[in-house]
């Protein structure tokens, strides 16, 4: 995991557990998504390179479920239920971390914006840069 200035090195979660990660934060914007998924998960979106990324245990315990165009590779802990990272449609390349994940009281550290998912298509571009 590599380190950059400004970051911080946090670690999270499922619920019970089971799942944990590790992930190198250097930006502190989220998106909050309305799409038909993100909206009942209340999944806030913290994009992250792989290399900033470790899953630490759990991925035994990790089911993938995918819809629609099959390029979003949700998981969520088998026992639990909870959804704290998955690989999105809008960077297939990268990890997305639920940020709600997070240990500690974290949100206030960062900056939540609306994204509008439900017009996927028209939007997308707004988080791809």
């Amino acid at each position: 995991m590599s380190e950059a200035q400004n970051s911080l090195v946090c670690e999270g979660g499922c619920h019970c557990g089971t799942v944990r990660f590790q992930v190198l934060v250097d930006r502190f914007i989220v998106d909050d998504c309305n799409c038909s998924i993100c909206r009942k998960k209340g999944f806030l979106h913290l994009i992250v390179s792989p290399e900033n990324f470790t899953l630490i245990q759990g991925e035994e315990f990790l089911t993938n479920y995918t819809f629609n165009t099959k390029v979003a590779q949700h998981t969520f802990c088998s026992i639990c239920g909870i959804h704290s990272f998955y690989r999105p449609r809008s960077h297939p390349d990268m990890v997305d971390v639920n940020v709600r994940c997070l240990d500690g009281d974290l949100l206030e550290r960062f900056t939540i914006r609306s994204f509008d998912g439900q017009n996927w298509s028209d939007n997308v571009d707004q988080i791809r840069s």
